[in-house]
């Protein structure tokens, strides 16, 4: 699958710098780039695989107050890397709360900036 296949959900990017973090390993995944209520986009990918499956946990600002989001992802495409050494990777959510997906909503709704 390729980034450049029809999304059905809205997206928006993020501004600033928001981490994500592999649950399982306690490593950084990377950095948020844009969210959707069905997935999301990181600038990083170093360890990551391909068609791989991973918990992620990162923060976001919902109604004034910072709570972490954790979801469980397939990573549908990695990018080439940039001359840091980083790339973007795509993510689709597995496994999300009804409760996180709402948080995600209402955030790319109200058009808030948000950096962590």
């Amino acid at each position: 699958m390729s980034p450049h296949i029809a999304r059905h959900a809205l997206r928006r990017q993020v501004t600033g710098t928001v981490p994500a973090a592999d649950v399982m390993t306690s490593q950084d995944a990377g950095m948020l780039i844009d969210l959707s209520e069905n997935g999301m986009m990181l600038l990083g990918g170093s360890g990551l695989l391909k068609d791989g499956l991973y918990q992620l946990r990162f923060p976001l600002e919902d109604r004034g107050r910072v709570s972490e989001i954790d979801v469980g992802v397939h990573l549908l495409w990695l990018g080439q890397p940039n001359t840091q050494g980083l790339r973007q990777a795509g993510f689709r959510f597995l496994t999300i709360s009804d409760e996180d997906r709402e948080r995600i909503r209402r955030w790319i709704e109200s058009g808030d900036n948000y950096s962590y």
